[in-house]
């Protein structure tokens, strides 16, 4: 009888909502999931979740060692975009002139026409298919004749390309071209991305030629007369030349945007040079990479390693503090926060988190090599909190399955948190 009275005690007191020992705390819970995950994962990762309503730390694991951020890397040279060009800012591509136009609206000298490092100056063919926006050699050509009226050229059309180095790839590609990885061709005044056909497969050997071709093209189906060999030229056009029209890229929000959902090497690797060559004295790499760290540094109070644009470089490492920590600070920030993917929807998590909590919950940034899985973003849980959360998981083989691990999860886990 004794016996009964006790055990009918307890479940009295746990019916009147007194705490128990054995029921987990929110926080617990979540740990308790995300442990799993880590352990499930394998390899050597690092994670940190922190509530950014409380400013809370609710989940560490080795969060202050740095790994291979791969693509996650993309944040840190985006953010440094939007802030140092701001939000609304656009990339020219100009046409410049070293001549006169007689009363018979023929243009005669030299036609410049100058890149500005838009990765989406190409064709409209190919920017409605790459992009669905983007600035085409079309405008450009239309923009020309509305200004000047220009009806002939007698003269040359060069391309100039000079506001960039001559480095076609990154520092994982020892600075050379590669279409696979790097997506594209590092140019200022490339093309369609520097293919030299529409899937992507053929790389152009001089992009700047290509691009004034293409622009003598453009203008030649509007009815101005170019003559055959007028657009076989590439140089630097001189500080007098005189400027005819321009054509503009996208806003940095949206060039953001268009890097970060589908994770766009080319484009991360384009802005680090815009960067290098407006703020760090040249458009390089190392320019650019530099005025990512010093803004990182400056504004965020962070030291992330980085020598690239995108995460490619196995010399990039990154810590899952120093990611909550810049996401933090950039929370409040919709363009930063708009240009990530999200959970079940858009971009590189379309196929992640479906069906679960975290679908339209989360907003995040991938990263992957062959051995890395990376997810780090926001979630808004259930207690309406925002929680940031960084997951880099390096020394693995199973990619596929480490992001199934870290999506359908452990970011579904922090959307569930009820604290």
């Amino acid at each position: 009888m004794r016996r009964f009275v006790l055990i009918l005690g307890a479940l009295i007191s746990l019916a009147a909502g007194v705490p128990a020992a054995a029921v987990a705390s929110p926080q617990s819970a979540l740990s308790g999931a995300l442990t799993q995950g880590m352990q499930n994962a394998g390899g050597a990762g690092g994670a940190y979740v922190q509530d950014l309503t409380t400013g809370k730390a609710l989940f560490s694991w080795v969060s202050n060692t740095g790994r291979l951020p791969a693509s996650v890397e993309k944040l840190y040279t985006t953010s440094t975009a939007l802030l140092r060009f701001g939000p609304s800012a656009t990339l020219a591509t100009r046409v410049l002139g070293s001549g006169s136009i007689d009363r018979h609206h023929v243009f005669h000298g030299i036609i410049w026409l100058k890149g500005g490092g838009d990765p989406t100056f190409g064709s409209a063919a190919f920017d409605r298919s790459a992009y669905g926006t983007g600035a085409t050699v079309g405008q450009l050509a239309d923009n020309l004749i509305r200004n000047t009226h220009v009806k002939s050229i007698q003269g040359r059309i060069v391309g100039d390309d000079t506001y960039f180095d001559s480095a076609r790839g990154t520092p994982a590609t020892g600075f050379g071209p590669d279409l696979t990885d790097v997506e594209g061709l590092l140019d200022a005044l490339a093309y369609d991305r520097g293919f030299a056909n529409f899937e992507g497969t053929i790389g152009q050997p001089r992009p700047a030629l290509y691009a004034a071709q293409q622009f003598a093209g453009a203008l030649q189906a509007r009815g101005v007369k170019v003559t055959s060999n007028t657009a076989a030229y590439t140089g630097q056009a001189p500080k007098n030349a005189q400027w005819l029209a321009t054509v503009r890229s996208p806003s940095i929000s949206t060039l953001i945007r268009l890097t970060n959902t589908p994770s766009d090497n080319y484009l991360a690797e384009m802005l680090l040079k815009g960067i290098g060559a407006k703020f760090g004295g040249a458009g390089t790499t190392a320019a650019g990479a530099a005025v990512v760290r010093a803004e990182l540094a400056d504004g965020f109070g962070i030291h992330p390693q980085l020598n690239d644009g995108s995460g490619l470089s196995r010399s990039d490492y990154t810590s899952p503090v120093q990611i909550v920590s810049l996401l933090k600070q950039l929370s409040g920030n919709q363009d930063f926060v708009d240009s990530l993917a999200i959970g079940g929807e858009t971009g590189t998590l379309q196929d992640e988190m479906n069906g679960t909590v975290a679908q339209g919950n989360c907003h995040g940034k991938t990263g992957t090599l062959h051995d890395v899985a990376n997810l780090v973003g926001y979630c808004r849980a259930r207690d309406g909190h925002t929680l940031a959360f960084a997951f880099l998981i390096n020394g693995i083989s199973a990619t596929d399955y480490v992001h199934s691990v870290e999506g359908n999860q452990m970011a579904v886990a922090v959307a569930n948190y009820n604290g």
